[in-house]
């Protein structure tokens, strides 16, 4: 056996064997490069939907905390003869929101939010948007919602019961 000039071999006797022309080096980088660049961002992609296991849907993290801290942070608190419905909830990522849920007595709604907000305008009766809201008043800054709240907005939906003595109220306030 002998090599030539381009490095092929020729068996004793046999015909020129050319040596190939790929470049194994060049296919291995184009190759591996994609695999490098995405398998980090599949590797952050499984980690975001294994954390977020308990989020609402909504993309951010909940958590649980007491219900005067989440209408405190509307400027709120719980009206006398209230009792929360499930937990009251802390969401956030860029923004912080808060939720609460509670009973009350029917007929304190209105005064209980006359009380909490004095410069808010009358709750709406009509055009709440919500499926059988019965009541709903929107605040923010430049719509009664008093100084020093740390929220940059608060919701309130009501809903009459069957029992035409309850009322549910869902509370958010937020910052946008």
């Amino acid at each position: 056996m002998r090599r030539t000039r381009n490095a092929a071999v020729v068996p004793e006797g046999g015909e020129v064997v050319p040596r190939g022309r790929t470049r194994w080096w060049l296919f291995a980088a184009l190759v591996t490069l994609p695999v490098l660049v995405l398998l980090p961002l599949l590797l952050v992609l499984v980690g975001v939907v294994l954390a977020d296991e308990d989020d609402p849907g909504d993309g951010r993290n909940s958590d649980h905390v007491p219900c005067s801290e989440a209408l405190a942070f509307g400027g709120a608190a719980l009206p006398d003869g209230a009792r929360p419905v499930g937990k009251c909830t802390l969401q956030g990522f860029q923004d912080t929101h808060y939720g609460a849920s509670f009973r009350m007595p029917r007929t304190g709604v209105q005064a209980w939010l006359a009380h909490t907000y004095p410069d808010a305008p009358a709750p709406e009766t009509e055009f709440c948007a919500g499926d059988a809201v019965d009541l709903c008043l929107d605040l923010g800054y430049a719509r009664g919602l008093p100084d020093g709240v740390r929220a940059h907005a608060v919701e309130v939906r009501v809903v009459y019961e069957d029992d035409a003595r309850t009322a549910l109220v869902r509370f958010a306030a937020f910052t946008t």
